[in-house]
């Protein structure tokens, strides 16, 4: 029997994946997903606003801790409205169009905040090796560039993804694993030749995650040899606490990435459906969520801040 196949992307459809086993219990599996959700933006808008109205936190690090927050305030919403469409409404079709525009700023949001993450890694470089010229270093002007060549990479290298894939011919209806579409996940669907697509995605992946989690280590292998010749005790447990919101930031990005990747290339067929996309969400959603929390929890002048503008609402509030 002939299939018949369809290159034109208003033509056909991806269908996005509900939770495994809990495909009727929409009431139940959206509420954490939209708490979830609410919790990423407030707190990351919160971060945003706090360093924007304080002047007295207009330093780089705080420049680029806004820089992430923005990244994780972009990557919640490229997830959203799939979830929503899946979790809340039930429908579970979308357009290949919608699909290749979805993983479009789901891939570009998630290098901007690996960028970021090595950028904020280099501040903290500068600020425990070369203390006494830190300000001339990582001037205003230069955050701006970075933040601009960030935007910039991501978005350049990511262009061509949608485009390589309208070129390829897919099935009328095709099913993915996840509830939002990402480019591997999209690939494998496809019924022609994928070798220049998979080159490419390769070559991006390794370009920008892999060159930023090789930077990100070499920067502590840098910081962690400064600490260490520091002869004051109180002064190496200073430098260390001054990086441990960032390494965990880290480690809640690269961790679900580094697992999903294993698995995918790996043992995918001998993990349960369940968990792998809940490895998944984990990836694509707590890490947004639990940035904000972990900062502002760590970061004493963030949490002064937040604390003394609730404050002042409770006090408004009361008269």
């Amino acid at each position: 029997m002939e299939i018949s196949y369809n290159s034109n992307a208003s033509n056909f459809f991806f269908i996005l994946m509900d939770l495994p086993g809990l495909e009727t219990a929409h009431c139940w599996t959206a509420i954490p997903i939209c708490f979830i959700y609410v919790l990423s933006v407030l707190g990351n808008i919160t971060i945003i606003c706090t360093v924007k109205s304080v002047p007295s936190l207009h330093t780089p690090m705080y420049f680029f801790l806004s820089m992430l927050a923005m990244a994780d305030v972009g990557l919640s919403a490229s997830t959203l409205p799939s979830m929503v469409a899946v979790f809340l409404l039930g429908q579970r079709k979308m357009r290949a169009a919608a699909c290749f525009l979805q993983l479009f700023f789901i891939h570009t949001f998630s290098v901007i905040e690996s960028a970021v993450l090595l950028a904020m890694a280099f501040d903290h470089c500068i600020a425990i090796r070369e203390h006494l010229r830190y300000a001339s270093i990582l001037t205003t002007t230069r955050i701006g560039a970075i933040g601009l060549a960030i935007v910039t990479r991501s978005t350049a290298l990511h262009v061509p993804l949608p485009v390589l894939l309208g070129r390829l011919q897919f099935q009328p209806v095709n099913a993915l694993s996840h509830s939002y579409c990402v480019h591997p996940d999209v690939l494998k669907l496809a019924s022609s030749n994928t070798l220049v697509n998979s080159g490419f995605g390769l070559f991006v992946m390794l370009s920008t995650l892999g060159m930023d989690a090789v930077f990100i280590l070499l920067s502590y292998v840098l910081i962690l040899k400064t600490v260490l010749s520091i002869t004051s005790n109180a002064e190496r447990l200073k430098a260390f606490n001054t990086c441990i919101s960032h390494i965990c930031a880290v480690l809640l990005f690269y961790i679900p990435l580094i697992s999903l990747s294993m698995i995918h290339r790996f043992g995918k067929k001998k993990l349960p459906a369940q968990a792998y996309m809940l490895l998944s969400y984990l990836h694509f959603l707590v890490p947004p969520m639990l940035n904000p929390i972990v900062y502002s929890v760590k970061t004493k002048e963030i949490r002064v801040h937040i604390l003394n503008m609730l404050t002042l609402k409770r006090i408004k509030y009361c008269w």
